[in-house]
Protein backbone atom coordinates (compact mmCIF):
# COMPACT_ATOMS: atom_id res chain seq x y z
CA UNK A 1 0.00 0.00 0.00
CA UNK A 2 0.99 3.65 -0.28
CA UNK A 3 2.41 5.55 2.68
CA UNK A 4 -0.61 6.57 4.84
CA UNK A 5 -1.54 10.23 5.00
CA UNK A 6 -0.96 12.11 8.22
CA UNK A 7 -4.64 11.94 9.20
CA UNK A 8 -4.64 8.17 8.69
CA UNK A 9 -1.77 8.00 11.18
CA UNK A 10 -3.33 10.06 13.98
CA UNK A 11 -5.58 7.43 15.57
CA UNK A 12 -2.96 4.63 15.42
CA UNK A 13 -0.37 7.04 16.83
CA UNK A 14 -2.67 7.98 19.71
CA UNK A 15 -3.16 4.29 20.47
CA UNK A 16 0.59 3.66 20.48
CA UNK A 17 1.02 6.52 22.94
CA UNK A 18 -1.77 5.14 25.16
CA UNK A 19 -0.12 1.72 25.21
CA UNK A 20 3.24 3.36 25.94
CA UNK A 21 4.72 1.57 22.98
CA UNK A 22 6.05 4.78 21.48
CA UNK A 23 6.93 8.13 22.96
CA UNK A 24 9.26 9.44 20.23
CA UNK A 25 9.01 9.84 16.46
CA UNK A 26 11.61 7.22 15.39
CA UNK A 27 9.87 4.51 17.42
CA UNK A 28 6.41 5.65 16.29
CA UNK A 29 7.55 5.70 12.65
CA UNK A 30 8.82 2.11 12.89
CA UNK A 31 5.73 0.77 14.66
CA UNK A 32 3.32 2.58 12.34
CA UNK A 33 5.19 1.14 9.39
CA UNK A 34 4.71 -2.31 10.89
CA UNK A 35 1.02 -1.71 11.59
CA UNK A 36 0.32 -0.64 8.02
CA UNK A 37 2.49 -3.39 6.55
CA UNK A 38 4.74 -0.97 4.66
CA UNK A 39 7.57 -2.34 2.57
CA UNK A 40 11.15 -1.12 2.94
CA UNK A 41 10.72 0.90 -0.24
CA UNK A 42 7.61 2.60 1.15
CA UNK A 43 9.28 3.29 4.49
CA UNK A 44 12.24 4.92 2.75
CA UNK A 45 10.24 6.95 0.21
CA UNK A 46 11.60 10.48 0.45
CA UNK A 47 9.94 13.87 0.12
CA UNK A 48 10.89 15.79 -3.05
CA UNK A 49 13.57 17.63 -1.04
CA UNK A 50 15.27 14.32 -0.29
CA UNK A 51 15.86 15.41 3.32
CA UNK A 52 13.21 13.34 5.11
CA UNK A 53 11.10 10.26 4.51
CA UNK A 54 7.42 10.77 3.82
CA UNK A 55 6.56 8.45 6.71
CA UNK A 56 8.65 10.42 9.21
CA UNK A 57 7.24 13.72 7.96
CA UNK A 58 3.64 12.54 8.18
CA UNK A 59 4.18 10.94 11.60
CA UNK A 60 5.62 14.23 12.81
CA UNK A 61 2.66 16.25 11.56
CA UNK A 62 0.20 13.71 12.98
CA UNK A 63 1.77 14.14 16.44
CA UNK A 64 1.82 17.92 15.98
CA UNK A 65 -1.91 18.13 15.23
CA UNK A 66 -2.74 15.79 18.11
CA UNK A 67 -0.75 18.06 20.43
CA UNK A 68 -2.57 21.15 19.13
CA UNK A 69 -5.87 19.46 20.03
CA UNK A 70 -4.62 18.53 23.49
CA UNK A 71 -4.66 14.76 22.87
CA UNK A 72 -0.89 14.48 23.16
CA UNK A 73 1.52 16.49 25.28
CA UNK A 74 5.23 17.15 24.94
CA UNK A 75 6.94 16.40 28.27
CA UNK A 76 10.40 17.19 26.91
CA UNK A 77 12.20 17.82 23.66
CA UNK A 78 11.77 14.99 21.15
CA UNK A 79 9.14 13.10 23.17
CA UNK A 80 5.36 12.94 23.47
CA UNK A 81 2.82 11.32 25.76
CA UNK A 82 -0.94 10.86 25.79
CA UNK A 83 -3.04 13.26 27.86
CA UNK A 84 -6.16 12.55 29.89
CA UNK A 85 -8.19 14.03 27.01
CA UNK A 86 -6.51 11.62 24.64
CA UNK A 87 -7.43 8.69 26.86
CA UNK A 88 -11.03 9.90 26.99
CA UNK A 89 -11.14 9.91 23.19
CA UNK A 90 -9.93 6.32 23.08
CA UNK A 91 -12.68 5.16 25.45
CA UNK A 92 -15.13 5.68 22.59
CA UNK A 93 -12.81 6.12 19.63
CA UNK A 94 -14.00 7.50 16.29
CA UNK A 95 -13.50 5.53 13.11
CA UNK A 96 -10.64 7.87 12.32
CA UNK A 97 -9.17 11.13 13.51
CA UNK A 98 -8.88 14.03 11.10
CA UNK A 99 -8.92 17.82 11.31
CA UNK A 100 -12.71 17.89 11.37
CA UNK A 101 -12.74 15.67 14.46
CA UNK A 102 -9.98 17.70 16.12
CA UNK A 103 -12.01 20.87 15.49
CA UNK A 104 -14.32 19.79 18.33
CA UNK A 105 -11.60 20.97 20.72
CA UNK A 106 -11.24 24.73 21.30
CA UNK A 107 -7.42 24.63 21.29
CA UNK A 108 -7.41 23.21 17.78
CA UNK A 109 -9.98 25.74 16.58
CA UNK A 110 -7.77 28.49 17.89
CA UNK A 111 -4.80 26.96 16.10
CA UNK A 112 -6.69 26.73 12.80
CA UNK A 113 -8.77 29.90 12.89
CA UNK A 114 -6.96 32.12 15.37
CA UNK A 115 -9.88 32.07 17.79
CA UNK A 116 -11.23 29.37 20.14
CA UNK A 117 -14.65 31.02 19.93
CA UNK A 118 -15.10 29.86 16.36
CA UNK A 119 -17.97 27.38 16.27
CA UNK A 120 -17.39 23.78 15.32
CA UNK A 121 -19.81 24.31 12.43
CA UNK A 122 -17.78 27.23 11.06
CA UNK A 123 -14.51 25.32 11.24
CA UNK A 124 -16.10 22.20 9.75
CA UNK A 125 -17.42 24.27 6.85
CA UNK A 126 -13.96 25.66 6.18
CA UNK A 127 -12.44 22.19 6.33
CA UNK A 128 -15.14 20.72 4.07
CA UNK A 129 -14.13 23.19 1.38
CA UNK A 130 -10.60 21.83 1.42
CA UNK A 131 -9.57 19.65 -1.47
CA UNK A 132 -7.69 16.37 -1.45
CA UNK A 133 -4.51 18.46 -1.24
CA UNK A 134 -5.37 19.00 2.43
CA UNK A 135 -4.38 15.38 3.04
CA UNK A 136 -0.74 16.23 2.44
CA UNK A 137 1.41 17.84 5.10
CA UNK A 138 2.45 21.50 4.78
CA UNK A 139 5.97 20.35 3.87
CA UNK A 140 4.62 18.17 1.08
CA UNK A 141 2.32 20.93 -0.17
CA UNK A 142 5.19 23.42 -0.34
CA UNK A 143 7.59 21.01 -2.00
CA UNK A 144 4.90 19.78 -4.37
CA UNK A 145 4.11 23.35 -5.47
CA UNK A 146 7.83 24.00 -6.01
CA UNK A 147 8.21 20.85 -8.09
CA UNK A 148 5.21 21.83 -10.21
CA UNK A 149 6.62 25.31 -10.85
CA UNK A 150 10.01 23.81 -11.66
CA UNK A 151 8.48 21.28 -14.05
CA UNK A 152 6.57 24.02 -15.87
CA UNK A 153 9.72 26.15 -16.10
CA UNK A 154 11.73 23.20 -17.45
CA UNK A 155 9.10 22.72 -20.16
CA UNK A 156 9.37 26.40 -21.11
CA UNK A 157 13.18 26.24 -21.21
CA UNK A 158 13.10 23.12 -23.39
CA UNK A 159 10.59 24.72 -25.74
CA UNK A 160 12.97 27.65 -26.27
CA UNK A 161 15.94 25.33 -26.76
CA UNK A 162 14.07 23.57 -29.56
CA UNK A 163 13.77 26.85 -31.47
CA UNK A 164 17.26 28.34 -31.08
CA UNK A 165 19.82 27.94 -33.84
CA UNK A 166 22.27 25.02 -33.65
CA UNK A 167 25.09 27.51 -33.11
CA UNK A 168 23.33 29.19 -30.21
CA UNK A 169 22.50 25.81 -28.68
CA UNK A 170 26.20 24.92 -28.73
CA UNK A 171 26.93 28.25 -27.02
CA UNK A 172 24.34 27.46 -24.33
CA UNK A 173 25.96 24.06 -23.80
CA UNK A 174 29.34 25.67 -23.12
CA UNK A 175 27.86 28.26 -20.75
CA UNK A 176 26.03 25.50 -18.87
CA UNK A 177 29.15 23.38 -18.45
CA UNK A 178 31.14 26.40 -17.26
CA UNK A 179 28.38 27.21 -14.76
CA UNK A 180 28.62 23.61 -13.56
CA UNK A 181 32.30 24.13 -12.77
CA UNK A 182 34.06 22.81 -15.86
CA UNK A 183 36.89 24.85 -17.33
CA UNK A 184 37.85 28.20 -15.90
CA UNK A 185 35.86 30.76 -17.87
CA UNK A 186 33.68 30.79 -20.91
CA UNK A 187 36.58 32.08 -22.96
CA UNK A 188 39.02 29.26 -22.24
CA UNK A 189 36.67 26.46 -21.22
CA UNK A 190 35.52 25.35 -24.64
CA UNK A 191 37.32 24.84 -27.91
CA UNK A 192 36.03 24.23 -31.44
CA UNK A 193 32.41 24.63 -30.42
CA UNK A 194 30.42 25.64 -33.50
CA UNK A 195 33.06 24.45 -35.94
CA UNK A 196 33.07 21.34 -38.04
CA UNK A 197 33.64 18.43 -35.73
CA UNK A 198 36.43 15.92 -36.09
CA UNK A 199 34.79 12.59 -36.73
CA UNK A 200 31.60 13.35 -34.83
CA UNK A 201 33.05 15.56 -32.08
CA UNK A 202 31.60 19.06 -31.82
CA UNK A 203 33.89 20.43 -29.15
CA UNK A 204 36.20 19.99 -26.22
CA UNK A 205 35.85 21.40 -22.73
CA UNK A 206 38.34 21.28 -19.89
CA UNK A 207 37.25 18.99 -17.09
CA UNK A 208 38.86 21.24 -14.47
CA UNK A 209 40.22 24.76 -14.27
CA UNK A 210 43.81 23.59 -14.75
CA UNK A 211 42.94 21.65 -17.86
CA UNK A 212 44.41 18.40 -16.55
CA UNK A 213 41.86 16.45 -18.57
CA UNK A 214 39.34 17.20 -21.29
CA UNK A 215 35.85 16.04 -22.12
CA UNK A 216 34.71 15.65 -25.72
CA UNK A 217 31.27 16.94 -26.61
CA UNK A 218 28.51 16.26 -29.06
CA UNK A 219 25.76 18.90 -28.90
CA UNK A 220 22.77 18.42 -31.21
CA UNK A 221 19.54 20.41 -31.37
CA UNK A 222 17.38 17.57 -32.66
CA UNK A 223 13.69 16.74 -32.71
CA UNK A 224 13.79 12.97 -33.22
CA UNK A 225 14.96 10.31 -30.78
CA UNK A 226 18.71 9.70 -30.76
CA UNK A 227 19.37 6.01 -31.30
CA UNK A 228 22.26 3.68 -30.68
CA UNK A 229 23.92 4.21 -34.13
CA UNK A 230 24.50 7.90 -33.40
CA UNK A 231 26.04 7.10 -30.04
CA UNK A 232 28.25 4.44 -31.62
CA UNK A 233 29.56 7.03 -34.09
CA UNK A 234 30.37 9.35 -31.19
CA UNK A 235 32.15 6.56 -29.29
CA UNK A 236 34.12 5.74 -32.43
CA UNK A 237 35.19 9.38 -32.65
CA UNK A 238 36.31 9.23 -29.02
CA UNK A 239 38.43 6.18 -29.76
CA UNK A 240 39.95 8.07 -32.68
CA UNK A 241 41.04 10.79 -30.25
CA UNK A 242 42.14 8.27 -27.62
CA UNK A 243 39.61 9.95 -25.37
CA UNK A 244 38.04 8.29 -22.35
CA UNK A 245 35.26 10.74 -21.54
CA UNK A 246 32.45 12.21 -23.58
CA UNK A 247 29.10 13.96 -23.19
CA UNK A 248 26.36 13.69 -25.79
CA UNK A 249 23.75 16.42 -25.32
CA UNK A 250 20.56 16.78 -27.32
CA UNK A 251 17.30 18.69 -27.10
CA UNK A 252 15.40 15.47 -27.89
CA UNK A 253 15.59 12.09 -26.13
CA UNK A 254 17.66 8.91 -26.29
CA UNK A 255 16.33 5.49 -27.11
CA UNK A 256 16.54 2.73 -24.51
CA UNK A 257 19.01 0.94 -26.78
CA UNK A 258 21.29 3.98 -26.77
CA UNK A 259 21.25 4.23 -22.98
CA UNK A 260 21.82 0.50 -22.62
CA UNK A 261 24.77 0.71 -25.01
CA UNK A 262 26.66 3.34 -23.02
CA UNK A 263 26.20 1.32 -19.84
CA UNK A 264 28.20 -1.57 -21.31
CA UNK A 265 31.24 0.15 -22.84
CA UNK A 266 34.61 1.02 -21.35
CA UNK A 267 34.53 4.65 -22.44
CA UNK A 268 32.65 6.91 -20.03
CA UNK A 269 29.84 8.55 -22.00
CA UNK A 270 27.12 10.64 -20.35
CA UNK A 271 23.87 11.17 -22.22
CA UNK A 272 21.90 14.33 -21.44
CA UNK A 273 18.48 14.74 -23.03
CA UNK A 274 16.43 17.90 -23.36
CA UNK A 275 14.65 17.60 -20.01
CA UNK A 276 17.94 16.97 -18.20
CA UNK A 277 19.59 19.94 -19.91
CA UNK A 278 16.67 22.20 -18.99
CA UNK A 279 16.82 20.97 -15.40
CA UNK A 280 20.57 21.64 -15.19
CA UNK A 281 20.06 25.11 -16.64
CA UNK A 282 17.56 25.84 -13.87
CA UNK A 283 19.90 24.46 -11.20
CA UNK A 284 22.82 26.56 -12.37
CA UNK A 285 21.00 29.74 -13.37
CA UNK A 286 21.56 29.57 -17.14
CA UNK A 287 18.77 31.19 -19.15
CA UNK A 288 16.57 31.69 -16.08
CA UNK A 289 16.29 34.42 -13.48
CA UNK A 290 14.96 34.40 -9.89
CA UNK A 291 11.51 35.91 -9.40
CA UNK A 292 10.93 35.36 -5.68
CA UNK A 293 12.73 33.68 -2.81
CA UNK A 294 10.99 32.02 0.12
CA UNK A 295 13.06 31.00 3.14
CA UNK A 296 11.55 28.16 5.18
CA UNK A 297 12.81 28.21 8.75
CA UNK A 298 12.60 25.79 11.65
CA UNK A 299 12.87 26.29 15.37
CA UNK A 300 16.43 26.43 16.72
CA UNK A 301 15.94 24.32 19.83
CA UNK A 302 19.54 24.84 20.98
CA UNK A 303 18.92 28.59 21.19
CA UNK A 304 16.35 28.11 23.94
CA UNK A 305 18.54 25.80 26.04
CA UNK A 306 19.44 27.70 29.22
CA UNK A 307 22.92 27.23 30.62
Amino acid sequence: MAVPTYDQLMLPLLRLAAARLANDLPTAERLLGDEFGLTLEERTTMLPSGQQTALRNRTGWASFYLMKAGLLAKPKRGYFEITERGREVLKAPPVSIDKTFLASFPEFREFLMGSPEQSVANVTQVLSQSTAADQVTPDEALQGAYQQLRSELASQVLERLLHVSPEFFEQIVVELLVAMGYGGSRRDAGERIGRSGDGGIDGIIKEDRLGLDVIYLQAKRWQGTVGRPEIQKFVGALHGQRARKGVFMTTSAFSSEARDYVSHIDVKVVLLDGIQIASLMIDHGVGVTPVATYVVKRLDSDYFEEA
